[in-house]
């Protein structure tokens, strides 16, 4: 077989999949979720990588479950077409925020989330720090939902659904205000409230989710923020059309209105963003600013961010509900 096949797309996406997925998968659900991706692969095609893959070393079948990486797949898939990856965190950010259908004006509709992953035993101390960043008004939805029978989570451990800020993206969209998320970024946040950016990473630019990053290099103090109003969180910027102002602010104050949490001021501040003539800077706190606080009180939190869409009945005071 041809190793030419190592610089298909559809090659590098079965590695994604297999590296993203909790369980092993099958021919089957392969295809299903190559699908998705807008790869349309019949059962009997992705049973021709899944060959390549296994006689490579990368993969190997568990049972009838399915297939799952060896550990020259996980390094294989971390490794192989690093530029293909670029971009492809905001592709499927921008994806979700489509999906979503969330109606500010009604609460009804589906939001884009986030699944924290944690062990059974930590449950309540991680719940614990999630609810003093909703309590503090740092996150972005002061409500989250535990989920254990979800297959995606693992033997011992329990999933947390938090609120993703793409779901702002697909509100502003629905209001026909074109947005295009841009940055991830530390916002430095005051006793008084007054908040500016420290860092930014472009999310167009980079293979990995920057609000990871700034969590794991240990360069935020959401703790010290949740606790003495002072301190440095984690937000996203998007870009509207200026003239879309009033429209924005009417979208956050009715998200307001549903549970949202948006910086002081309002979702358009001053901070310390460069002005445009004619775009707009539209800021909200990141859902992983919950993550980030139980991960800096010493918690093992694993995370992926835009993992689906949920009805929001099922996320909104859902705190503690399973």
């Amino acid at each position: 077989m041809s190793t030419s096949i190592r610089s298909e797309r559809k090659y590098l996406e079965i590695l994604r999949i297999l590296a993203e997925s909790h369980e092993p998968l099958g021919a089957k659900r392969l295809s299903e979720k190559m699908a998705e991706r807008g790869f349309i692969l019949s059962d009997r095609a992705v049973q021709y990588y899944l060959q390549y893959l296994d006689e490579m070393g990368f993969t190997e079948k568990v049972g009838n479950r399915g297939r799952i990486l060896t550990l020259a797949g996980i390094s294989e898939s971390e490794s192989a077409l690093v530029d293909e990856r670029i971009g492809f965190i905001i592709s499927k950010l921008e994806q979700l925020s489509f999906r979503s259908t969330f109606n500010p004006a009604t609460a009804t509709g589906s939001v884009a989330y986030n699944l924290s992953f944690v062990r059974e035993e930590d449950l309540p101390g991680v719940t614990a720090a999630f609810d003093e960043v909703a309590t503090a008004g740092y996150g972005l939805l002061n409500s989250y939902r535990i989920v254990d029978s979800d297959p995606r989570i693992p033997g011992g451990q329990a999933g947390i659904m938090t609120a993703c800020s793409v779901t702002l993206d697909g509100v502003l969209q629905k209001m026909g205000i074109p947005a295009r998320l841009e940055y991830a970024g530390r916002i430095a946040i005051d006793e008084n409230g007054s908040a500016g950016f420290l860092d930014l990473i472009g999310y167009r630019g980079t293979s990995v989710d920057p609000l990871h990053l700034f969590i794991s290099a240990g360069l935020t103090s959401i703790n010290r923020l949740v606790t003495t109003r002072a301190g440095v969180g984690l937000a996203n910027i998007r870009a509207v059309p200026a003239a879309a102002q009033e429209r924005v602010e009417e979208a956050a104050r009715l998200m307001t209105g549903c549970g949202f949490t948006f910086p002081a001021g309002g979702c358009i501040g001053e901070f310390n963003l460069a002005k445009h003539p004619y775009r707009l800077s539209v800021v909200a706190f990141s859902g992983m600013n919950m993550v980030g606080n139980a991960i800096e009180k010493g918690y093992a939190v694993r995370t992926e961010v835009g993992a689906g869409t949920i009805p929001f009945e099922r996320i909104a005071d859902a705190t503690g509900s399973r």
